[in-house]
């Protein structure tokens, strides 16, 4: 297929203008981190505090209250509580919980205790052994240290109780951060149901997965998807697997950049067909599906009259997967999709750099079963 629909990346949703009231910001872990080191190297300093004001990337300042505060001997522990805004985070509620300590050569060391993940894979741009504190935060931080003792050195030790059990609920493990949650954060504050952060981390999968050598990259549109991508593929790395949600364009640009080889795309039936129409962010306020390349899908392969009819009328494209599966023509008509979402995936990656190897399968709706592929023996008779 050399001549195919014209390729489209709408812009990311602006979900917030959506709303009827303005959705409240929230602040990240590392500011959060930051702001309670800075409780506690002020108390090692001599001054009690029960707010802090600190400094962030964009040169604005911020207030956060110390919810406790404790010094024992050469040390100080101060906790600050993550207050996500209106984010679905899991480390909503977190007590981000610095110990701080002086050291004599002017250098503020940061450490990872309870709760803080441990890098165990290159590729997240952190050496491996280290904590899972991102750069912004480890600046903050430091920077904080430094304000509130004039510059002195010390030991800094991040601790978030209960954060071992908030990763479970996320991708670390996968991207080889184990025993807690990353101490994370680019400007310090969470922009809530932030579609850019879901970007990000994508990107970020994809980085981890070149950096362990895997050549191909599995897209899977979210958990059940990604769950029959792992059954049908099972010879790969769990990290060659990636929960792309709409930003299939984001995955394939950053494939490209590292190197990959191959790609495949697992998906149900709606985000393929927007693939199949060439386009590359799905999220539903800017893309439609087009029912009526189905429709026409559907009449290449001899399908009735008054299917086509009703398939090119259908709100959804599950009603042309209902009838297409009713009519014997789910395997030729899902095996046409899925060859034009191959297309688009290799003319996308050809336009940004450099084509890669593309196939795809699509499964049902419960994710188990691979109903149509551009692999004939990845579709069970």
């Amino acid at each position: 297929m050399t001549d195919g629909p014209p390729l489209r990346e709408p812009d990311l949703p602006r979900t917030a203008k959506m709303r009827p009231h303005a959705l409240r910001t929230g602040f990240s872990t590392g500011a959060c981190a930051a702001a309670a080191a800075k409780a506690a190297a002020a108390a090692l300093s001599g001054t009690r505090m029960s707010t802090v004001n600190i400094g962030f990337p964009s040169g604005d300042r911020h207030t956060f209250t110390v919810e406790s505060l404790r010094c024992q001997g050469a040390t100080a522990t101060a906790v600050v509580i993550k207050n996500a805004g209106d984010d679905p985070d899991v480390t909503h509620g977190a007590h981000l919980t610095v110990t701080v300590a002086w050291r004599s050569d002017g250098e503020v060391v940061l450490h990872g205790g309870e709760g803080v993940g441990v890098v165990t894979r290159a590729g997240l741009g952190l050496p491996v052994g280290q904590p899972a504190i991102n750069p912004v935060p480890r600046q903050m931080i430091t920077e904080a240290v430094w304000e509130a003792s004039g510059g002195r050195g010390a030991d800094v030790t991040i601790s978030v109780p209960g954060g071992e059990k908030m990763a479970r609920k996320t991708t670390n493990r996968r991207l080889g951060i184990e025993g807690g949650i990353s101490i994370l954060g680019t400007t310090g504050i969470v922009r809530p149901f932030s579609t850019a952060s879901w970007r990000a981390s994508v990107e970020q999968a994809v980085s981890v997965m070149a950096a362990q050598g895997v050549p191909t990259l599995v897209l899977a549109t979210g958990g059940r998807t990604e769950r029959g991508a792992m059954r049908l593929l099972p010879h790969l790395p769990e990290v060659a697997f990636v929960e792309v949600g709409d930003f299939t364009g984001a995955a394939l640009r950053r494939a490209v950049q590292h190197g990959l080889t191959e790609v495949v795309f697992v998906g149900m039936i709606g985000k393929l067909t927007k693939l199949a129409s060439g386009i590359l962010m799905t999220h539903y306020t800017k893309s439609k599906v087009d029912t009526g390349l189905l429709a026409e899908i559907t009449a290449m392969h001899g399908g009735a009259p008054d299917d086509i009819a009703e398939i090119r009328a259908a709100p959804t494209a599950r009603r042309a997967y209902e009838i297409w599966e009713a009519s014997g023509l789910l395997r030729a008509c899902g095996d046409d999709v899925c060859a034009r979402v191959a297309d688009t995936l290799h003319r996308f990656t050809a336009e940004v750099g450099r084509p890669l190897h593309a196939k795809a399968a699509m499964v049902d709706f419960t994710g188990k079963r691979v109903v149509a592929a551009t692999e004939r023996d990845w579709v069970g008779e």
